[in-house]
């Protein structure tokens, strides 16, 4: 019988970390953006980015097999080059870089992660806070320059989800939307870009807002987007006929998810509409492995903070008072889950 089971399934996840670890080495080295649009030999990316001889054609090989570079020849004369997918998504000097999510699991999350059996077994978090470090978000609002540089990967990694509820959802009923926890204004700015007619505000900390108002003045876009400041679990939500949380509720345990659901409800006029873009999981729980992998790091990241289904959803805002609820596929794990008051 086990002459007929492949088991090269259990292998390629069991020890995924190799491959993934190769990557996320790859790119906190900067490699894609050091090859930019040239090719360039072993030999000479190992002496720009500091490598060790032995280490060096295993690891740009690897990057090769794996899908992620590109080689012209064989053997120490090959050249190495960027493919269409890493130019796009992994040089930093591209407008479309989503690299910051992989720098971040590369120096934060990947070792906090190799804690998830006792995150399994105990509920409790295992980030800084089991280290006895200073937690991550105490240091970045402390510290603007860090601040707006996770923002940037945050926003990298939510640009497309954003784009595609900008392009998708329909804005004809409605003139004014507020994007709670709205970072640099990036939804704000795309719905903006969208739908001409729609003005928007961007809602987040007082300690965020110069940052959002320096990229809302470079949008384009600035005449329609402003900011508004508080605290969206102390201040009332500022009034709009839709209110929008990008990766925003799966922060936070069923209590407080229910506090800003209600929230948004207060915030609506009749038939306004709230909008939850997250990794929403399938209502089976059998499919949307992304989004229940994003659940498991809410685990790691907060203990108690956990991603949903739409089915979750619907029965949390109807019970906060909206009317009916539908989830809107953004492509990809994203969707967007709505609820109408």
């Amino acid at each position: 019988m086990s002459k007929e089971l492949d088991s090269s399934r259990i292998l390629e996840v069991g020890l995924g970390f190799w491959q993934s670890r190769t990557l996320l080495s790859a790119v906190e080295l900067g490699i894609f953006t050091l090859l930019g649009n040239r090719s360039m030999m072993g030999e000479d990316i190992g002496k720009e980015i500091g490598l060790n001889p032995r280490g060096i054609w295993d690891f740009l090989d690897g990057l090769v097999a794996l899908g992620f570079l590109e080689r012209d020849g064989d053997g120490v004369n090959g050249r190495y080059s960027n493919n269409k997918l890493t130019s796009v998504y992994l040089d930093k000097n591209s407008p479309d870089y989503i690299g910051g999510i992989l720098e971040m699991a590369s120096t934060r999350l990947y070792r906090y992660w190799g804690d998830l059996t006792e995150a399994l077994r105990t509920g409790k978090p295992q980030n800084e806070s089991r280290h006895n470090e200073e937690p991550i978000f105490d240091v970045l609002y402390r510290d603007p320059v860090k601040l707006e540089g996770f923002m940037r990967a945050m926003a990298g990694l939510s640009a497309r989800n954003f784009e595609s509820f900008a392009e998708r959802f329909d804005f004809s009923r409605y003139k004014t939307l507020c994007d709670i926890g709205g970072a640099t204004g990036q939804l704000s700015i795309l719905v903006a870009r969208a739908n001409p007619h729609i003005r928007c505000i961007s809602f987040d900390l007082p300690v965020v807002e110069p940052i959002a108002k320096k990229y809302i003045h470079d949008s384009g876009v600035a005449d329609r987007v402003k900011t508004a400041s508080g605290d969206f679990f102390k201040d009332p939500l500022p009034n709009a006929d839709i209110i929008t949380m990008g990766m925003i509720l799966h922060d936070w345990n069923l209590e407080k998810k229910m506090q800003l659901i209600r929230a948004a409800y207060e915030a609506l006029p009749e038939g306004g509409a709230f909008v939850a873009i997250e990794n929403i999981i399938d209502d089976a729980r059998r499919k949307n492995v992304f989004g229940l992998m994003m659940s498991l790091n809410m685990l790691i990241e907060f203990g108690d903070a956990f991603d949903f289904t739409g089915a979750d959803f619907s029965r949390w805002c109807v019970e906060a008072g909206f009317k009916e609820t539908q989830v809107l596929p953004l492509g990809g794990p994203a969707s967007a889950a709505i609820a109408y008051k």
